[in-house]
C-alpha cells in the first residue's frame, strides 16, 4: 500500500532510523533519509516532503519558501537556531523541537566539567602521564562546600544540575532568568539576581540559556571582568553565548581560574583556537546531550512531533503557533 506521507531527514547523523520509522508508520508516513550538502540539494530534495526532520543542517528562508507540501519541521534537539522560524510561520509550517530528552545528560556534563575544573583533573591527568607528581601547588584547589554557584538560565537542565549539586554543601545558589518567576526561584532554594550580581558573587558560573539574539555574546569581556579571579565558568548551552576570544584572554591572563566548555563558537573547535593551548580549560566535543539512553528518546520524540501534525494535530513541543 502506498504511503500517505513522505517525511525527509535533512542530514544523516545517526545511520539507523528504526525509532522514526516505527513512529511514522503509525500515520502512514514513509521516511526518506538524506544528507544534503547545500541549499540547492535541499530545495530539490524537500520539495514534496510533508514533514522534515532537521538535525544540524541550516534551514534558512530560501529553503523553507521552496517547500511545497511541508506542514512541520521538527528539530533533533533543544535549540533551533538553524531554522528560520519566522519564515516557517509565514508559510504556515509548524516548527518543533525536543527540549526535554537530555536533561539528565547535559546536567551530568555540566557537573563533570565543573568538578574537573575544581579539582584540576585534566591538568593532573596530563602531567602524571608525563611522569610528574606533587602537582597540588600548581593547581590551587578549593573545596566546594561554602561556595556560591551561579546559574545563568533556570530551565530544566539548570534545575536538574541544582538538584544534583545540592549535596555538596554550597552556601548559595544564585539564578538569573527573566522568564522564571522570582518566587519560583526562591521556592527552589535559590536567589534571583541580575546578571552582574551573579557574575560578581559566584565562585562557579554555569550557563544554561538557548542561543537567541538576546543571549548571543551575553558573556563577553565586560561580563568576564566582573567575575572573581578564582571563579570557574562552565558552558554546556551554545558556544556563541560566550565571547570565546574574551574568555581565552581572561584564562590566559589568569583573570579567571578555569573554564569547562562543551560548546564553541565554531564546531569542531578550530586548530588555531587559543583554547587548545591553555592548561586551565577542560574541553569536550559538544557531547553533553549524548548517552545511550538519550539518543533513542530524542529520535522518538522528534518523529512524534511530525506524526502528530500529519495526523491533524499539533506537535508536542512547538516553537511557533500556526492558525487553523
Amino acid at each position: 500500500m502506498a504511503s500517505r506521507f513522505t517525511v525527509a531527514v535533512t542530514d544523516d547523523r545517526y545511520g539507523a532510523y528504526e525509532e522514526e520509522r516505527a513512529v511514522l508508520a503509525e500515520v502512514g508516513a514513509e521516511l526518506v533519509v538524506n544528507d544534503f550538502k547545500g541549499e540547492d540539494e535541499a530545495i530539490a530534495g524537500l520539495a514534496r516532503a510533508d514533514g522534515v526532520l532537521v538535525n544540524l543542517f541550516p534551514m534558512p528562508a530560501r529553503v523553507i519558501s521552496s517547500l511545497e507540501r511541508c506542514r512541520v519541521l521538527s528539530r533533533y534537539g533543544v535549540g533551533y537556531d538553524n531554522v528560520d522560524v519566522a519564515a516557517a510561520t509565514a508559510k504556515g509550517i509548524w516548527v518543533a523541537r525536543v527540549p526535554d530528552y537530555s536533561v539528565e545528560d547535559v546536567s551530568d556534563q555540566a557537573l563533570a566539567l565543573l568538578l574537573a575544573c575544581v579539582r584540576g583533573v585534566a591538568y593532573k591527568d596530563r602531567h602524571v602521564r608525563a611522569g610528574r607528581w606533587n602537582l597540588h601547588k600548581e593547581v590551587p584547589t578549593h573545596r566546594i562546600a561554602g561556595r556560591t554557584l551561579g546559574l545563568v538560565g533556570y530551565g530544566a537542565i539548570a534545575r536538574c544540575l541544582h538538584r544534583k549539586i545540592s549535596g555538596f554543601g554550597l552556601a548559595r545558589v544564585l539564578v538569573v532568568d527573566p522568564y522564571v518567576d522570582a518566587a519560583a526561584v526562591r521556592k527552589a532554594g535559590a536567589g534571583p539576581v541580575d546578571l552582574a550580581t551573579l557574575l560578581r558573587e559566584s565562585d562557579y558560573v554555569s550557563v544554561h540559556v538557548p542561543l537567541a539574539n538576546e543571549t548571543r555574546g551575553m558573556i563577553g569581556e565586560r561580563q568576564l571582568a566582573l567575575m572573581k579571579a578564582t571563579a570557574i565558568l562552565v558552558n554546556t548551552s551554545r558556544g556563541p553565548v560566550v565571547d570565546e576570544k574574551a574568555l581565552a584572554a581572561a584564562l590566559a591572563a589568569r583573570r579567571l581560574a578555569a573554564a569547562g566548555l562543551d560548546v564553541f563558537e565554531t564546531e569542531p573547535l578550530a586548530a588555531e583556537s587559543p583554547l587548545r593551548k591553555l592548561e586551565n580549560v577542560v574541553l569536550s566535543d559538544h557531547a553533553g546531550w549524548y548517552s545511550e539512553e538519550s539518543v533513542p528518546e530524542l529520535k522518538t520524540k522528534a518523529a512524534r512531533n511530525v506524526a502528530a501534525v500529519l495526523a491533524g494535530g499539533k506537535p508536542a513541543y512547538p516553537v511557533n503557533s500556526i492558525k487553523d
